[in-house]
């Protein structure tokens, strides 16, 4: 009901300002008619009167100029009117990649319980960018054993508090997201996340005993089956990761939403069709918000990313962007 009394609002201005036009042509011709022109006294010849057929043309200009003012406000009006009687629903929006963007109503996910639909919508961002910090970042990590104090520090946990440690980053970011997905999924899908969850946590504890007590920093002698050894410990990761991401891709019916990683290898950046450059970008952005805002918005920032709402305030990428590339 808005959209058409807005409509007749614009037609009603429309047909005043044409009939407002007119008048006031008319009466500027009438103007113009009256008025005398003071010519130099060179020009005696006398001024010739209007001829008749004159004023038809000027008439004629006048009436066109209505008219096809009357005809804009017409064809607005029956134009728009036309419009939203014919509008379709807009088709789903594509991300820069080309990638549709899916909801909660895309896919199977509509038959899915609403817990599950829930906790997979919250941490899919999360998770693919957790898959993108294994390919990127930790697996270049794990060939160079002055980077597995780091590797180490992933599992360990941080904060102990009356005996009782924090959520290593491993845990926060891949466990426990796999954890609270695979509990609210349906039985036939849950028995397979958790077995891909546990064959995770199993590689990750052999990657901690390979790179355990090697640091940049402390002289001691490195064991020559500890880097095949780490690699061996993340491929085992890799392909349980993957297997979770297949499992969730079936589950949802979104074939190939969660990019899933690809073997080392020449052709796995191809394969594997996300961007490192777009992915530094925006963990060194990050980075940056999170040293300006201190531990208070550190933490409150961590919360966002888990919760999918990370918000472009320091020139960060949205992670719908970011996750639909």
């Amino acid at each position: 009901m808005m959209r058409r009394d807005n409509i007749l609002f614009v037609a009603f201005v429309s047909v005043g300002a044409a009939r407002a036009f007119s008048s006031g042509g008319a009466a500027a011709a009438g103007g113009r008619k009256s008025a005398k022109i003071h010519r130099p006294s060179s020009a005696s010849a006398p001024r010739a009167a209007p001829k008749d057929d004159d004023r038809p043309l000027a008439d004629s200009a006048r009436t066109s100029r209505r008219s096809w003012l009357l005809k804009s406000a017409s064809s607005l009006v029956l134009g728009s009117g036309a419009t939203f009687a014919n509008a379709e629903p807009a088709p789903a929006a594509a991300a820069a990649g080309g990638r549709p963007i899916t909801d909660a109503s895309s896919g199977l996910l509509p038959d899915l319980p609403p817990e599950a639909v829930r906790s997979y919508l919250q941490y899919r961002f999360p998770l693919q960018l957790a898959a993108d910090f294994y390919v990127f970042d930790l697996q270049v990590m794990v060939g160079d054993t002055d980077e597995f104090g780091a590797v180490n520090d992933l599992v360990a946990s941080k904060g102990a508090r009356g005996g009782q440690g924090g959520a290593s980053r491993i845990e926060r970011e891949y466990v426990n997201p796999m954890r609270i997905i695979g509990l609210s999924m349906p039985p036939e899908y849950a028995d397979d996340i958790r077995d891909s969850q546990f064959a995770f946590e199993r590689a990750m504890s052999k990657l901690t005993k390979a790179t355990n007590g090697i640091r940049r920093d402390l002289p001691v002698e490195i064991d020559r089956e500890a880097v095949p050894k780490a690699k061996e410990a993340w491929e085992e990761g890799r392909l349980a990761l993957n297997s979770f991401f297949v499992t969730l891709n079936a589950a949802t019916g979104l074939e190939g939403e969660l990019r899933a990683i690809p073997p080392s290898g020449p052709d796995q950046a191809r394969e594997y069709g996300r961007n490192i450059r777009r992915y530094n970008d925006f963990m060194k952005k990050t980075r940056l918000c999170q040293n300006r805002g201190g531990p208070t918005l550190s933490a409150a920032w961590g919360q966002l990313m888990v919760s999918g709402y990370l918000q472009d305030s320091c020139g960060v990428e949205p992670l719908e962007g970011y996750f639909f590339q």
